[in-house]
């Protein structure tokens, strides 16, 4: 890796924190803060440097350093230095390069670059992202130590790995619902969406969280073959999990709505009754033309199509429901909006939330009343 001090253009911050990783993460997020008054962005990052006392601790192997640096980041993986420091806290050193002025010409429809860029960002209308993981970290710890079941591996990679919570004694053999977290298929895990099982939870349900590899070490057709891989290994293991395989319902937050309307359109979904995504992507064309769709895989019109719900027949006896936050996005409500009228469902765009605390309705009120319905027992 080239030595950061040689870049152009780079940011230095130092951060405190009780631990090591709560310094990488503050001086992770001053230097991104730091990027956009500069008028760059993550895609610009080229590499870093992190330097602190005891640099095994936030080394970038680890799993939860790499989660860490994929939230403040949403996924980007630069190369990463690591190196020792005679004090104590975090320094992280970006070396980026100059943007390049965007195209101004529209890129699809009739969006430029910006504008496209801008409607398929979930954090544009966040004003505080750093705070809604720290609290999606804390409750969903704290759920996972007061109610896991088991953590099981449904393959052999890396990431293949699931969390089952079951309801209360007595109420076994229960219905399962199965969900797969989002983060654009680049971040997040199935730890951080733990405490969202609580409502479906308690009204009964065993509830599945979903972990998969996350891009760039996968690509999107590999994390589809992921997530079918696990429909199957519930759907035969059910039973002795103290679950009913008659009834197996999925559901999944953005990139995760995307991978559960996925599955309701494979073979793997003959397993399932219902579908539920939330804030999904089903026409994955737009994504490709951003620099995302190069870490997906998203090459060529073939794949986009083959890897799109929106140009897949849904299974005829899956129910679909689908919702979106009222604050997101045009570009949001519009996938799920169409790909409500193409399988012939029902979406609630739900008044007052945006693509983050949308998932707090599962917990009480009218989102968690239509996931139970979506996923009843018939």
């Amino acid at each position: 890796m080239s030595d950061i001090a040689s870049f152009d253009m780079s940011v230095r911050v130092h951060a405190q924190g009780a631990t090591a990783a709560g310094a990488l993460r503050a001086a992770l997020a001053d230097a991104a803060r730091a990027l956009a008054d500069r008028g760059a962005s993550a895609g610009s990052i080229t590499a870093m440097r992190w330097t602190a006392r005891q640099p095994a601790a936030i080394h970038p192997a680890r799993q939860d350093i790499d989660l860490l640096q994929r939230e403040v980041f949403g996924g980007l993986r630069p190369k990463i230095q690591v190196t020792a420091a005679d004090q104590d806290g975090v320094t992280v050193e970006i070396g980026y390069a100059p943007t390049s002025a965007p195209a101004t010409g529209p890129v699809w429809r009739s969006f430029t670059m910006v504008e496209l860029a801008a409607a398929y960002s979930t954090r544009a209308v966040v004003r505080d992202m750093d705070g809604i993981f720290a609290n999606w970290r804390h409750r969903g710890a704290d759920f996972r130590r007061a109610h896991l079941a088991a953590e099981l591996t449904y393959g052999s990679l890396h990431g293949e790995e699931l969390d089952l919570y079951l309801p209360r004694a007595g109420s076994q053999p229960a219905p399962l619902w199965i969900f797969i977290h989002g983060g654009y298929w680049q971040a997040v895990d199935k730890g951080l969406n733990a405490h969202f099982a609580a409502g479906m939870l308690e009204a009964g349900f065993a509830v599945a969280m979903l972990n998969y590899t996350l891009a760039p070490e996968a690509s999107l057709a590999l994390i589809v073959q992921q997530v079918q891989s696990a429909v199957r290994f519930l759907a035969r293991e059910a039973p002795a999990l103290g679950c009913d395989a008659s009834q197996l319902h999925i559901a999944g937050h953005s990139a995760g709505g995307h991978l559960a309307a996925m599955i309701a359109s494979l073979p793997e979904g003959q397993a399932i009754r219902s579908c539920l995504p939330l804030s999904g992507i089903f026409d994955l064309e737009p994504l490709a033309r951003l620099p995302m769709g190069r870490t997906l895989g998203l090459a060529d019109a073939d794949t986009i199509a083959q890897l799109s719900p929106e140009t897949l027949d849904p299974l005829p006896h899956v129910r679909f429901g689908l919702a979106v936050g009222g604050l997101e996005s045009g570009e949001f409500r519009r996938q799920s909006t169409d790909y409500a009228a193409k399988v012939g469902a029902p979406c609630r765009v739900i008044a007052g939330r945006h693509h983050f605390d949308l998932l707090d309705g599962l917990n009480g009120g009218e989102l968690l009343d239509f996931a139970r319905h979506i996923a009843r027992v018939a």
